[in-house]
């Protein structure tokens, strides 16, 4: 008799975004909300990736500027663009927080023998930072990994950061 388990765990669905000049892929399951560009207050003495906190619905989401940590730039864009642009909403693990993105894809589902291991080093991020790749027509999309993105500190650090 076959596992009815595993037949919903042979692909995953990801939300996709543009950063720089490559495409993104995180868990659907990560995604809270993408929500469009809204005025970040700066927080002194916080880390440089962390571009500052925002007020969403009377809740206070930290703002992680992606292009900072990776040392990415940002993809020029155009007026059509800039609508498409905004913050993905994370949970990693109960905690908020927001991505900045240059544009918002689709969500795609992917089978997971399509998933490939990453390269040793990706367009500058590093591998550990990678769930993986998967090939596609335009290039690859890459998978990250958010409970990767920050050690147990930073988490702690950016945590912090809402009550200020």
């Amino acid at each position: 008799m076959a596992n009815k388990e595993n037949d919903t765990n042979d692909s995953r669905q990801l939300v996709t975004f543009q950063l720089g000049q490559e495409l993104y892929g995180v868990n659907i399951m990560d995604v809270k909300e993408i929500v469009r560009v809204q005025t970040i207050r700066a927080i002194p003495n916080a880390p440089t990736y962390v571009e500052g906190i925002f007020n969403l619905r009377s809740e206070i989401i930290p703002i992680i500027n992606l292009h900072k940590r990776f040392h990415l730039r940002k993809l020029i864009t155009s007026e059509e663009d800039e609508l498409l642009s905004g913050f993905v909403i994370l949970d990693i693990d109960g905690m908020k927080l927001g991505v900045i993105i240059d544009r918002i894809s689709r969500v795609v589902t992917i089978e997971k023998q399509d998933i490939q291991p990453p390269p040793q080093m990706f367009s500058g991020i590093g591998a550990e930072y990678i769930e993986g790749v998967v090939r596609q027509e335009q290039g690859y999309l890459i998978i990250l990994e958010i409970r990767d993105l920050f050690n147990p500190k930073e988490l702690q650090k950016i945590a912090e950061l809402r009550n200020k």
